[in-house]
């Protein structure tokens, strides 16, 4: 005799895995049939997710091959904001929503880009190789710089933007924001100072984070004229996605002093390949894209993509959260 409740549930496949915090939330409902699979692989990703209902994924490919082999498919949730590495396109043609944890990570990323500045700023890593060798004759040797008072221009004024501006302003400084699709008073009411054209403003800028999306007119938006305008005690920070940053034209200025540091989390390349040419400088701060990789955003991301998944389950989709509204 077949078991109706088992034949009901609703499949959902973690590819790459899921905190604990978020599998909980699957393992308490009784309609729910948890599937994990490790591998990034997207053959076995197909067969895995031949019959689930519901994907969360971190950083593995969801490709239109995957997509429209599985027929019972009703949402693909991501584990993070970005969505560099699901087809949407397919997504649409099936009619199937994106979901992303819209509000995992926005904290973590901005505490990244400001630790990036101040180390920046700071010289952490030099001063760091001395005091380990008890050597302090480098003391008047003076590598470091405040933060206070300094010019900091911030593109993109999102959830992670807009929170790096709280940051930036409670160390004292002189905070401008450029995003052409918020409103000039609401930049002007965090405390920032809107700014109409960025490039107007490189030559005056001691630091610039990057906090847009990567696409069509963000593709290589710094690159050797931003560089050329930019001042040479500046630095560039780009924690948002790679190719927004003109890795070739970074690498010029950096070794040509062109401007004084940068610290990137992102590449055009990830995982990175050693033999990039910009991690053989010292005047440059790297990280394995983690800026939103810590205990807390890591659950709350696993959390959120799961309640994701839920909502639409249970029809109560939370439109703030879906990529392509137009699914739903």
């Amino acid at each position: 005799m077949v078991n109706d409740n088992l034949t009901n549930k609703k499949k959902v496949l973690m590819v790459q895995g899921l905190h604990e915090e978020g599998k909980k939330l699957l393992l308490e409902r009784d309609d729910i049939e948890p599937i994990t699979i490790m591998s990034a692989n997207e053959d076995e990703i197909l067969e895995a997710a031949k019959e689930v209902h519901g994907i969360t994924v971190r950083t593995a490919n969801i490709s239109r091959k995957i997509i429209e082999n599985s027929k019972n498919l009703l949402i693909v949730s991501r584990h993070g904001v970005g969505y560099d590495s699901i087809d949407v396109e397919a997504l649409n043609d099936s009619n199937i929503p994106l979901a992303i944890a819209a509000h995992s990570n926005m904290i973590s990323v901005a505490e990244h880009a400001m630790f990036m500045l101040l180390a920046l700023s700071k010289n952490v890593f030099y001063y760091d190789s001395f005091a380990r060798k008890a050597d302090w004759t480098t003391r008047w040797d003076i590598r470091a710089w405040d933060v206070a008072d300094k010019n900091l221009l911030v593109i993109g004024f999102g959830r992670i933007g807009s929170r790096l501006v709280k940051r930036a302003l409670a160390f004292d400084m002189n905070v401008y924001v450029y995003d052409p699709y918020v409103n000039a008073e609401e930049i002007n009411k965090s405390g920032a100072i809107h700014s109409e054209n960025y490039l107007d403003m490189l030559s005056e800028m001691d630091a610039v984070s990057l906090h847009c999306p990567k696409n069509q007119e963000t593709t290589d938006m710094f690159s050797e004229q931003e560089f050329n305008i930019m001042k040479d005690s500046s630095y560039l920070i780009n924690c948002a996605r790679g190719g927004i940053v003109n890795e070739k034209a970074l690498y010029d200025a950096l070794i040509s002093k062109k401007i004084r540091g940068a610290g990137l989390d992102v590449y055009d390349d990830e995982p990175s390949i050693s033999t990039n040419p910009l991690f053989s400088l010292d005047n440059i701060l790297l990280s394995p894209h983690i800026a939103g990789v810590t205990q807390e955003a890591t659950i709350r991301m696993s959390k959120q993509a799961v309640q994701n998944i839920l909502d639409v389950f249970d029809n109560k989709v939370n439109p703030e959260v879906i990529i392509n509204k137009n699914v739903l």
